[in-house]
């Protein structure tokens, strides 16, 4: 063992640039569990059970909850973890994970009507955590606050655009100059896909979006932004304000459910979206699992891209998670990748998440200096950078480490 290496692998603070809040206490059994270990949906997730990563998930878990023999399965998992105090079930996951700040994005659906409130996340790490702006989500409440209150004298499609760009505009200006908002995020690859046009939008496109949408909240009472022009004309509002305020926008890229088109959620779809907008710093999120090596090309030649390599961890298996760091550490520069759990709803997901990125990161490091690729000082250093450095810097929060936040026994 490699001391100094597993010392920070296992024990260095992390800010976690991505994550999604916990479940109120009254709503922790209001999702299926397996959503804890895939992307999956419906009947789909049945099938979840049956992969290496539950199956990993269970033992990591079961070793948590003290349990053992025939009770150690995904079954006594869920069991288990009912019968805990939700408080007590909290600390008991948040504790070794060593998390210092968390990066909340609360677009989720759901959220707003299950989960709790940002701040209150901020019991179980060392810093207050911050707010990442989901701008579809965003946009499409603007637009249908605006159709509520003029429900009883609609107004004509380009009073409609031209109030909804006042106010969507105002709403990302806002958040560039809000101090609890560091950064934010798109989620076009599940709506329309990540080849963003950098052409300006025609009025007449942008007119028929509005219209389409419109009446998708008259039909359904709520809206989805899935029209290609609006989408891209959004995230390009958004680029340019996030390149004048220097806060990073972050984009869903590759792992996802069966909403997003597999085809087009590579980020080598973004190399001209990423020309046209050289001072905005775009993150790449979940590794851009399968497209991992798109990545980390598009994170070594263009200055303002950085990759990070979370949400893998639980998703995908042990050894798919060490050829994924591989892959990132291949061209990435290493002073240019983040760390994120991609947690939702329960603890058990940020302590599973956690816990894996320390062992992989640890093993794929000592390969490297076991094999005279780095030296010891070197892999430290990137640990370092990945899990806290990087991402302090790029959102700007000025924290300190707090290297005592874990102590390992090693």
């Amino acid at each position: 063992m490699y001391r100094e290496l597993a010392k920070a692998a296992f024990g260095y603070p992390i800010i976690d640039n991505h994550a999604h809040p916990f479940l109120k206490s009254k709503h922790r059994d209001s999702i299926r569990y397996e959503v804890l270990i895939s992307e999956a949906h419906g009947d789909a997730l049945d099938d979840a059970v049956h992969t290496l990563p539950c199956l990993r998930a269970s033992a990591q878990l079961s070793q948590l909850f003290g349990l053992t023999g025939d009770d150690a399965t995904w079954e006594g998992v869920k069991k288990k973890r009912l019968e805990f105090d939700y408080a007590e079930l909290c600390k008991l996951c948040m504790e070794p994970t060593g998390i210092q700040c968390i990066l909340f994005d609360d677009g989720l659906g759901g959220i707003a009507e299950m989960a709790e409130d940002l701040n209150w996340h901020d019991q179980y790490t060392g810093n207050p955590s911050k707010r990442i702006v989901r701008l579809e989500v965003e946009g499409q409440n603007i637009l249908q606050d605006i159709l509520v209150a003029n429900d009883d004298s609609p107004l004509s499609i380009d009073s409609l655009w031209g109030e909804f760009l006042k106010e969507f505009t105002t709403c990302m200006n806002d958040a560039a100059v809000d101090d609890h908002v560091v950064g934010y995020k798109s989620v076009a690859c599940y709506r329309t896909g990540l080849d963003v046009d950098p052409a300006p939008c025609s009025a007449d496109e942008l007119f028929k979006c509005l219209a389409s949408a419109s009446q998708q909240f008259k039909e359904k009472g709520s809206i989805r932004f899935e029209h290609k022009a609006l989408n891209d004309h959004l995230v390009k509002i958004v680029l340019d304000i996030a390149g004048k305020c220097k806060k990073p926008i972050q984009f869903h890229t590759g792992l996802g459910d069966n909403e997003i088109t597999l085809t087009k959620s590579s980020p080598a779809h973004m190399q001209p979206i990423i020309k046209a907008f050289p001072d905005t710093i775009f993150v790449l999120l979940h590794s851009s699992y399968p497209y991992t090596r798109d990545a980390g090309y598009l994170t070594s030649v263009y200055k303002n891209v950085y990759l990070d390599f979370g949400e893998i961890f639980p998703f995908i298996s042990a050894d798919a998670q060490r050829t994924v760091v591989r892959e990132v550490l291949e061209l990435a520069p290493t002073n240019k990748i983040l760390w994120s759990t991609d947690a939702a709803w329960w603890p058990e997901r940020f302590y599973l998440a956690t816990a894996q990125a320390r062992e992989v990161i640890y093993e794929v490091l000592a390969s490297f200096v076991g094999k005279r690729d780095l030296t010891e000082d070197q892999a430290v250093s990137i640990v370092k950078m990945a899990f806290f450095e990087n991402a302090n810097r790029i959102y700007m929060l000025g924290l300190q480490p707090n290297v005592n936040i874990l102590s390992p026994q090693l």
